[in-house]
C-alpha cells in the first residue's frame, strides 16, 4: 500500500472545556484526542447537550450530517459515541453499534486492516491486525479496558504500524462484539484470551498494551505467560477496591458483602431516579451479565492485588498516568510501580495539566503519550541488537 493509501490521522493537543459536566466532557474530548472528530463538531455538541437522551440525539445528528457530507470516518465515531451513552436495554444501542462498525469498515477499507474471529472456547474473540509499514521491528499486542472496542483505538494501531510495528489488537470477554456478538462477559482471567491470540497468531517479540483497564488486565497476562517480552500500560488500577480511604474501603466491603439486599435496594433506586446510575450500574451489569448490581461488584472485587499476581511479573515495563485522572487515584501510580518487585526494569511516566496529558489515558495529548511509548519501545529493542 502506497503512501497516499494509508490513512493519516492528526492528533490534536489540547483538553478543551467542551461541556461543564466531565461525564459528557471527557468523552467529548475523547473522540477529538483519539484523531476522530472535529473540533467544531465537539463543540457544537458540548452547548446542545444536557441529557443522556440528548447526548444520543445530538451524535446520532452529528453522524448523519457527517454521512451525507462523506465524512465516514467522523459519521462513525459519531455513531459510537451515541452508542456509548446509550442504555443497555435500549433496542437502538446494537443498532448505533452495528452503525459504527460498517462505517468504520467502509471508511477505512483501504488501509490493508484484516479482521479475523480467534477461537475461544465454544466462542470467539474480535481481532484486528495492522501490518507494519516496511520491516517489521516487532509486534505490538493490544487491547482496551471494562468497555472499549478495538476501533476505538485504530489511530494508536496505524501510529504503531507506521513505526515499523506490527499491531494485533483483540477484544476479550465484556469488550466490544466479544461481548454484544459472542455473549463473552467479562473475566479478570486475562491470561486466557491473550493466550489464545497468541496461540493464534504465534507473533515473537511481543509487546503487550493494556489500556485504561487493560491496564490491570495486561499485567494479570503477563504474570503467566513468559511469551510477553514487555509490558505497556496505560490507566493502570492495582487494585480497584483501594481506590478509596482505608475507612471508606472497609465501609464499602462491609455494605457489599454483609448488607446486599439493602445495597442491591439503594443501587435500584438509584438507577430509577438518576439516568447516570443508570447507565453506569447497568452498564456494569450488561458488561459482566449480572443480575443485580452487588453480584456486579462482584467481578469489580476480582480486579484485587492479589489476583493481579504483579510479583510474578519479570518483563521490562512503561507505565502511563494522568496525575489528574478523573477515573484513577493517582496513588495507584506508586502502589503498581512498587508492586513489581521483580520485573526486569520498571519506568513510570506521569503526565501533567501542561503537557496537556493529565487526564486518564492522556486523552489531550494523545500524540506526546504515543511518543513516549514508542521511544521506551525503541531503547528495548535497541538494547536487545
Amino acid at each position: 500500500m502506497s503512501e497516499t493509501e494509508r490513512t493519516r490521522f492528526t492528533l490534536p493537543v489540547g483538553y478543551h472545556p467542551f461541556h461543564a459536566n466531565q461525564v459528557f466532557n471527557f468523552q467529548l474530548n475523547r473522540w477529538y484526542s483519539l484523531g476522530y472528530a472535529r473540533f467544531e463538531d465537539m463543540q457544537a455538541a458540548g452547548q446542545r447537550i444536557n441529557s443522556f437522551a440528548e447526548w444520543t440525539a445530538e451524535m446520532t445528528r452529528q453522524a448523519e450530517t457527517a454521512l451525507a457530507e462523506g465524512r465516514l470516518m467522523n459519521a462513525a465515531f459519531h455513531y459510537r459515541a451515541a452508542e456509548f451513552y446509550t442504555l443497555e436495554d435500549s433496542p437502538e444501542k446494537e443498532r448505533l453499534y452495528d452503525r459504527f462498525i460498517r462505517l468504520f469498515d467502509a471508511a477505512f477499507r483501504d488501509d490493508g486492516i484484516e479482521r479475523f474471529s480467534v477461537p475461544y472456547g465454544d466462542s470467539y474473540l474480535p481481532v484486528m491486525r495492522v501490518p507494519a509499514r516496511g520491516t517489521r521491528r516487532s509486534t505490538i499486542v493490544m487491547h482496551g479496558g471494562f468497555d472499549s472496542l478495538i476501533e476505538e483505538f485504530y489511530s494508536w494501531m496505524r501510529y504503531f504500524a507506521d513505526r515499523g510495528h506490527e499491531v494485533i489488537a483483540f477484544e476479550g470477554p465484556g469488550q466490544g462484539a466479544a461481548r454484544r456478538k459472542h455473549r463473552l462477559p467479562l473475566d479478570y482471567r486475562w491470561e486466557q484470551p491473550t493466550g489464545a491470540v497468541l496461540d493464534f497468531f504465534l507473533p515473537d517479540d511481543v509487546t503487550l498494551l493494556g489500556i485504561s483497564m487493560g491496564g490491570w488486565f495486561c499485567f494479570r497476562a503477563a504474570a503467566l505467560d513468559t511469551r510477553i517480552r514487555r509490558v505497556i500500560a496505560s490507566g493502570i488500577a492495582y487494585d480497584y477496591m483501594r481506590f478509596l480511604n482505608p475507612p471508606a474501603e472497609a465501609l464499602s466491603r462491609f455494605m457489599f458483602t454483609r448488607m446486599r439486599g439493602f445495597s442491591n435496594r439503594v443501587a435500584r433506586m438509584k438507577m430509577a431516579r438518576d439516568l447516570a446510575h443508570r447507565w453506569s450500574i447497568g452498564n456494569l451489569m450488561y458488561i459482566t451479565d449480572r443480575k443485580t448490581p452487588m453480584e456486579a461488584m462482584d467481578i469489580v472485587f476480582q480486579l484485587s492485588a492479589r489476583n493481579l499476581l504483579s510479583w510474578l511479573v519479570e518483563q521490562d515495563v512503561l507505565i502511563l498516568t494522568g496525575s489528574e485522572d478523573h477515573f484513577i487515584p493517582l496513588k495507584m501510580h506508586d502502589m503498581q510501580v512498587r508492586a513489581l518487585t521483580n520485573a526486569r526494569s520498571v519506568t513510570g511516566r506521569i503526565f501533567t495539566r501542561a503537557e496537556q496529558a493529565q487526564n486518564h489515558c492522556q486523552v489531550g495529548n494523545m500524540g506526546l503519550a504515543l511518543s513516549v511509548m514508542t521511544d521506551w519501545l525503541e531503547t528495548k529493542l535497541s538494547s536487545m541488537a
